[in-house]
């Protein structure tokens, strides 16, 4: 099977998606995770709730809700078209904000079990050693949750890669724009090119197989998306 121009775009605009969006929530991510992980606050469980609803709701709905937010008379879209960005529905920045929302549970709930497993010694041992706050983060937390931190990364970007119900309601189906690797894949069936249609199907079921096997060999998957406690 030779794949087309169209094809390639979309597997370049889905790894460039991918990328980014892992990117973005690790770094939005793990402040949310360690303050979950850590917290004693009566709005832990209202917090985790609300990070972890993606995981359960219909992405179309989530999708319908982000495409209100993010339109002309949605509070971001007013917001985005005050500071002259435009609207962001239908745009590939608009794919990246919806996408941030929907992988956030898969990002942020690895990394908040390894910080939950370090426990307080570690970080008593090196607060007696006169550490900083920032110090006993970067220095202790961080390093002992590395293993979290990867099957965030590799989750993150595997969940971003196969998103279909949000990116098609956020970004619609733009060549070259907004039509990422999923919705060429539908566009392919709608157009009867079976051939076409399986090559990419058969090559995104390698990936998530690859992805998931290597998260199970590290002993991530156990851990990852459990009771997020």
């Amino acid at each position: 099977m030779e794949l087309k121009a169209d094809d390639w775009s979309a597997i370049w605009l889905t790894l460039k998606l991918a990328s980014l969006v892992t990117l973005l929530l690790l770094v939005v991510g793990t402040p949310i995770a360690w303050w979950l992980a850590r917290t004693r606050s009566k709005l832990r469980s209202v917090v985790g709730a609300l990070v972890a609803l993606p995981i359960v709701l219909p992405p179309t709905v989530l999708g319908f809700y982000l495409l209100l937010a993010l339109g002309p008379q949605g509070p971001v879209g007013q917001l985005t078209a005050a500071l002259g960005l435009g609207a962001l529905p239908f745009t590939f920045p608009g794919l990246v904000v919806a996408s941030v929302f929907y992988s956030l549970p898969f990002v942020v709930q690895p990394i908040q079990n390894a910080f939950a497993a370090i426990g307080e010694r570690p970080l008593e041992v090196a607060a007696t050693l006169r550490a900083s706050p920032w110090e006993r983060f970067f220095r202790v937390a961080v390093p002992l949750a590395r293993p979290g931190f990867i099957t965030a990364a590799l989750l993150g970007f595997a969940h971003t890669v196969g998103e279909f119900g949000v990116v098609l309601m956020i970004g619609g189906n733009i060549p070259g724009k907004t039509q990422v690797l999923s919705v060429q894949i539908y566009n392919h069936v709608e157009g009867l090119e079976y051939t076409q249609a399986h090559g990419l199907a058969a090559g995104l079921v390698v990936f998530s197989f690859v992805v998931l096997l290597g998260l199970y060999r590290l002993g991530g998957v156990r851990n990852t998306l459990g009771t997020g406690q």
